[in-house]
């Protein structure tokens, strides 16, 4: 049994949500998302109360369950209040730059790294930082670790990208007789 499909969700006032044939929309003061979703977990909008229950008792609609709940849940929390997450680049000569809908990043390599910011994000670059701000709860993330797996943290210096709060665990390196 799924604890967070258990669960209803609340909708805040000036959010809506509306389910078409599949496809869940929540419009919010920040913007508007949709995502289609299968007919194997029943979604029901009572007014400012959504409950989820699975069709069948078979373990894929039960695992749709929740997962539904938390998609629907980050949805209205996102078209809300924006999720952000924050990358903080260590290592001398490393940059990270916004020039227009592009990031242009100096990681070390003989050329720069160009790579192109997704339609419904805002990036923001301060010394060696960069903050990735969106109502997509999921291309936030997913933008986020594209951008870290270009440089990921080594552990002997720790140069390269990390999230913030992220702690990289150092090795001892070389000793000398």
């Amino acid at each position: 049994m799924s604890r967070i499909g258990k669960q209803q969700l609340t909708i805040p006032a000036g959010t809506d949500v509306t389910m078409t044939a599949g496809v869940i929309t929540v419009k919010g003061p920040k913007g508007t998302l949709t995502r289609t979703m299968k007919d194997d977990v029943a979604i029901t909008i009572n007014g400012t109360e959504i409950t989820f229950l699975p069709k069948k008792d078979d373990p894929f609609s039960r695992a749709l369950w929740g997962t539904y709940a938390s998609h629907v849940k980050n949805m209205i929390e996102g078209v809300n209040t924006p999720f952000s997450k924050k990358l903080i680049l260590e290592g001398v000569g490393f940059k990270i730059d916004v020039k227009g809908s592009n990031i242009e990043m100096a990681l070390g390599f003989s050329h720069p790294v160009i790579v192109a910011i997704p339609e419904g994000l805002t990036v923001t670059t301060e010394k060696g930082s960069a903050t990735i701000v969106g109502i997509d709860k999921e291309l936030v993330g997913e933008f986020t670790a594209s951008v870290r797996a270009l440089k990921k943290p080594e552990p002997y210096k720790g140069k390269g990208f990390r999230y913030e709060g992220e702690v990289i665990r150092r090795k001892q390196g070389k000793k000398t007789a």
